[in-house]
């Protein structure tokens, strides 16, 4: 494509305007990464491929706009950074192809009204702005495809490294067995190596860092063999910073898993997380495990926890109420009131008093107190409840439960 550089003005403007889009409002990226999850919900609903985005979201937008702070309409090359590169070797690994990246087109519409904004507001000239506009519009439009251009490149570079060898096998086979394909159950055995046979607990291993080095994943795996008593899960790659693990259990009897170990394993990569799901039997089981654990995954990332290692039974209540954000913290501000600010010593008292069931010499038992330090302890928290506890028992266990998995804290 041709391209004629604008006007000494019109560079000065589109300077301007790349300078305010190098340090774009955080609302103004917000609406851009809502905007891109909500056109594509299978990205929107995996936690770390939508991360990933925003991160791609971001990049882009600095790498347009710095570009044209230094040379100001000039063309701007595709961007083949990190950011990029990443979406293509997580969506390979994912099963999703190019068309995923549609949603970027509407990325490009939210950038290009904000653009437009800035650019009434740097000039009122007609002459200047329909220049500005143009060479933006242009510059805006070659720049996306060129990146987009780049992304495909590397998809189709990840699915051929994929498609040989014995990972590119598990992988599929799992895909089949997710979705309920009817693949024979020998065939599916004899690609991964396990029986699908008995009863399975499912686990997805991830990393919050998306260049973590691979071998502390897969020492994860390991270490959650080790902890459930098997020696060799099975475990399938799913993105560059996933795993997604099965182990066998002892049929009707639930998964023993010594946590203490597996923390120890994991050691300071704080990074590296485990969400474990609920034991199922045959392929059901299999299946049924794998989506116990991403909801366990995704509650996590959702809340922000800090929580290393979670379970999906000790998750579920949380996770069905908090499947909207900004409702869940509001109707946890709305039962708790002023409790929800107190201290976790006082917060874990009422929970323990809730769970044993209101008997208070269990519970000051359980927290090795005295029964009258229980008492004085539920009798401030009743000061701070909006309501008094024995009138909204449920709701404040509720609410208890999304304090104990949301962020800021380490059991």
């Amino acid at each position: 494509m041709s391209w004629e550089l604008p006007s000494a003005p019109v560079r000065e403007l589109i300077r301007q305007c790349a300078q305010t889009v190098v340090s774009a409002r955080p609302e103004w990226l917000d609406e851009l990464d809502e905007t891109v999850l909500a056109a594509n919900p299978l990205i929107a609903a995996d936690p770390e491929l939508a991360a990933a985005v925003s991160r791609s979201n971001r990049a882009n937008l600095f790498f347009w706009g710095t570009a044209n702070v230094r040379d100001p309409g000039a063309p701007v090359p595709a961007n083949s950074g990190a950011e990029p590169m990443i979406i293509a070797r997580d969506l390979v690994r994912r099963g999703l192809d190019a068309f995923s990246l549609d949603a970027y087109r509407v990325g490009e519409g939210v950038a290009w009204r904000r653009l437009m904004e800035i650019a009434f507001e740097l000039t009122s000239d007609p002459a200047e702005l329909h220049e500005l506009l143009d060479v933006c519009s242009r510059s805006i439009s070659s720049f996306i495809d060129a990146t987009l251009a780049r992304i495909a490149a590397q998809i189709e570079v990840e699915r051929d490294e994929l498609t040989h060898g014995t990972h590119a096998e598990r992988r599929e086979t799992v895909a089949l067995l997710l979705d309920g394909a009817p693949i024979p159950r020998q065939r599916a055995e004899a690609r991964l190596s396990y029986a699908l046979t008995g009863t399975h607990t499912a686990a997805v291993i991830w990393s919050d860092d998306p260049d973590s080095d691979a071998t502390r994943l897969d020492r994860a795996v390991e270490a959650f063999g080790q902890a459930t008593g098997v020696a060799r899960p099975l475990s399938v790659l799913a993105s560059t910073a996933t795993r997604w693990v099965w182990v066998p259990v002892v049929a009707d009897t639930d998964l023993a898993v010594d946590t203490a170990a597996m923390q120890r394993s994991l050691g300071p990569a704080r990074d590296v997380r485990v969400a474990i799901g609920s034991s199922g039997h045959g392929i059901e089981g299999f299946r049924r495990s794998h989506f116990d654990a991403i909801t366990t995954q995704q509650m996590l990332v959702r809340l922000q926890s800090l929580q290393q290692i979670a379970f999906f039974a000790d998750i579920q209540l949380a996770a069905l109420i908090t499947t909207d954000a900004d409702r869940a913290a509001g109707f946890v501000k709305q039962v708790l009131g002023d409790f929800e600010s107190a201290g976790l010593e006082l917060q874990d008292t009422l929970r323990t008093f809730i769970d044993e069931q209101c008997n208070a010499s269990r519970a000051a038992a359980r927290l090795y107190i005295h029964r009258n330090t229980l008492l004085r302890r539920l009798a401030r928290a009743d000061e701070l409840l909006p309501s008094p506890l024995a009138e909204a028992i449920v709701n404040v266990a509720a609410a208890l439960e999304v304090l104990r998995w949301r962020g800021l804290r380490q059991p």
